[in-house]
């Protein structure tokens, strides 16, 4: 005999949910929103470098210290593009990537009810408002908001104002939702795949977005330390990164030892695996409609599935090539560009198996000589 389950109301079932399914369209809708405002500031950076100094009448009221009498002041240019490029990665790729497609996509592909644990899967989509406001919230306070880059590189971003340091708080949070969101993705594959599903039955999606998870999880963690001793940094007086001897307007700062180099370090460390947490999941979504509409199983699929794997494992080696002009040793520099080229190896067996896919594929499920095929030949 089996018992209804009792009837949630609408801020159960529609706002704080444990479905995936509605936590994967509150990652989508929440992505899109943010997509669209990185493109808008987008827009206001490409309206000043075509037309320099015009002004725009309506932005006086919007940003009044920022676009005076509709001007764009240089320092606001530098806010647009720190806060474009962080919400593009931190509040709109990333999310929609693996957190709206992982969310909707993992349970259904691998036969699981939900994810592994629904209430943790809640609380990582949960963490994304109050770290969106946290960072917006940096325009509307002295100095205005972040203007060192979405690289955040020291010292200039222990030296900035509050602004930056809602900056550090709000990618603190959202990299807590990342490793939240990983270890549910993780634990989910593992554990709640559906009886005969075994791992080489499994999507290349899923695939690649279980692997894009295991990155998170290892990378996410040194980004999320090191924002911590840059916060430090700017609050407690601490030198993790702020060299001997710095002078800021004239005023010798007390910090003392530090390393900036070591935030490069850290920062690219968690940043270049970044890159493949962004695409990896493309890869596999491609992979699998590349299959269903060739009318054919993907061609060379463990193949695939060992490439997806070696780009995760090259990404973690080639980080320092983001720092060729750090002045770092050239024999080092050699090292990180030779991973480099080799990552280029597995990338190139997933575009020939692609082609592999599509050679002699079905090009059309429509019957012969309707639209778009006009012939039986194609």
């Amino acid at each position: 005999m089996t018992t209804a389950s009792p009837q949630q109301g609408f801020w159960r079932t529609y706002v704080f949910s444990t479905d995936h399914k509605t936590i994967g369209i509150q990652f989508l809708f929440t992505s899109l929103f943010m997509l669209l405002l990185g493109g808008l500031m987008a827009m206001l950076m490409r309206w000043q470098l075509a037309w320099p100094g015009q002004p725009l009448a309506f932005m006086e009221t919007l940003a009044p210290d920022g676009m005076p009498g509709g001007v764009m002041v240089p320092e606001y240019y530098n806010m647009l593009f720190t806060m474009h490029g962080s919400i593009m990665i931190f509040f709109g790729i990333i999310p929609i990537l693996v957190g709206a497609f992982g969310n909707y996509l993992i349970p259904i592909k691998i036969g699981a009810p939900d994810m592994a644990f629904p209430r943790l899967n809640m609380l990582s989509y949960w963490l994304i408002p109050p770290a969106i406001a946290i960072m917006l919230l940096g325009f509307f306070l002295q100095g205005g908001a972040a203007a060192s880059g979405w690289t955040a590189y020291a010292p200039l971003s222990v030296t900035l104002g509050p602004g930056q340091t809602c900056w550090i708080v709000s990618v603190i949070f959202v990299g807590t939702s990342s490793i939240m969101g990983a270890v549910n993705y993780i634990t989910t594959v593992i554990n709640h795949r559906a009886p005969g599903m075994t791992f080489f039955r499994l999507p290349l999606s899923i695939w690649a977005l279980f692997i894009t998870a295991v990155m998170a999880l290892l990378a996410t963690p040194v980004l999320a330390s090191a924002l911590i001793m840059l916060l430090l940094d700017k609050t407690l007086g601490t030198s993790f990164f702020m060299p001997a001897g710095l002078i800021v307007d004239g005023v010798p700062l007390a910090h003392s030892g530090g390393q900036v180099l070591l935030w490069q370090h850290l920062f690219w460390f968690y940043s270049h695996p970044a890159v493949y947490i962004m695409i990896l999941p493309a890869m596999g979504i491609i992979s699998d409609i590349l299959a269903t509409f060739a009318r054919k199983p993907v061609f060379g699929y463990r193949s695939m599935v060992y490439a997806i794997a070696g780009i995760a494992i090259l990404g973690f080696v080639v980080w320092a090539h983001h720092m060729f002009v750090s002045g770092m040793n050239p024999a080092l520099g050699t090292s990180f560009m030779a991973a480099t080229m080799v990552i280029a190896v597995p990338t190139g067996v997933k575009m020939f198996n692609w082609l592999g896919t599509l050679w002699r594929g079905n090009r059309c499920s429509m019957p012969a000589g309707s639209w778009p095929c006009f012939s039986s030949a194609g």
